[in-house]
């Protein structure tokens, strides 16, 4: 990418697309372009086309979606699917229509197998059935990179996708409606500490097994593949650490990392979601990268930024 060239990122105002914008404009990428939810609709077809044709961006990252922790899957299935549809279509069609570059487009670990090998491969995807907790999103998710590879084969378009693991880090969301599993204990801890309250009760089990990728170590690796002219002919490559944490271990370092002195409950009437999810960073390991972010040193970063703001959130 030259560093004079127009670069989009659909969803410059969320967790993954303000990371990239700080990641570009740390690098030199000064020509950036964003726009609101307020300035420009990706759900409306017609906007998204005149938004392409008075701008012509070269190089665009899709990380605008409607996302969500597993209550508001569950409760909104269709939102889910079919919002995600409208906005990736009309922006994979724009990029096609006005002539980008290069695209990336953003899925989600959710989107493989519920019951899928661990550490899970790129192949392995489509191979069973998914969770049904985030079922809606994962199709949606699935559709999306499948339309990449579809103009790829059809078009010889260079659109790439990428699967991140578990994102957290700066600028996350912290509405307890719609926080994914870091940003929501760490509201549930904080205010707990600041307000005395004796316990923390926390979702399901507390066995599942997650990935956690910082944001900045995301935003990097996908600077990494833009920059890449031959990558692997793949649908899409993993993007983790491909380190395992439970929910439980999760929750007891955050407590601990708030200075949170009172007692953690399960409810297990509340959905684990995906009994585990690390991704298997083979790929990406041998094109030369690797994150270089560690969780405990990553979660301590974001308590102090959600600690810095939370009057205002």
């Amino acid at each position: 990418m030259h560093k004079d060239a127009l670069i989009y990122v659909a969803g410059h105002n969320g967790l993954v697309g303000n990371g990239l914008w700080r990641a570009l404009h740390s690098a030199g990428y000064t020509n950036l372009l964003g726009a609101s939810h307020a300035e420009l609709e990706l759900r409306d077809r017609h906007a998204v086309d005149l938004f392409f044709d008075k701008h012509k961006p070269k190089y665009v990252f899709l990380a605008a979606a409607k996302v969500g922790g597993i209550e508001a899957n569950r409760t909104l299935p269709v939102s889910f699917l079919l919002e995600n549809l409208q906005i990736q279509n009309n922006v994979l069609h724009a990029a096609h229509t006005y002539g980008v570059k290069k695209l990336m487009f953003f899925a989600s670990s959710c989107i493989y197998p519920r019951e899928a090998d661990q550490p899970m491969q790129e192949d392995a995807l489509l191979t069973g059935p998914l969770e049904p907790t985030n079922e809606s999103y994962a199709l949606a998710k699935i559709a999306g990179l499948k339309l990449c590879s579809a103009y790829r084969k059809q078009h010889n378009a260079d659109f790439i996708t990428v699967m991140p693991a578990s994102i957290y880090g700066p600028n996350d969301t912290y509405d307890l409606e719609k926080a994914h599993v870091i940003p929501a204990l760490i509201r549930k801890f904080c205010e707990a500490q600041q307000n005395n309250h004796p316990k923390v009760t926390c979702w399901g089990t507390g066995k599942p097994i997650r990935e956690f990728l910082h944001v900045d170590d995301l935003a990097q690796a996908c600077l990494f593949l833009m920059k890449q002219s031959n990558l692997p002919d793949k649908d899409f490559i993993n993007i983790g650490t491909g380190v395992g944490t439970s929910i439980k271990q999760l929750t007891h370092t955050i407590s601990k990392l708030v200075d949170f002195q009172g007692s953690i409950t399960w409810d297990h009437t509340k959905p684990d979601g995906m009994p585990k999810k690390v991704l298997d960073n083979t790929i990406l390991a041998e094109l030369g990268w690797k994150p270089g972010i560690e969780l405990t040193r990553g979660l301590k970063q974001t308590i102090d930024e959600y600690q810095s703001q939370a009057p205002t959130l």
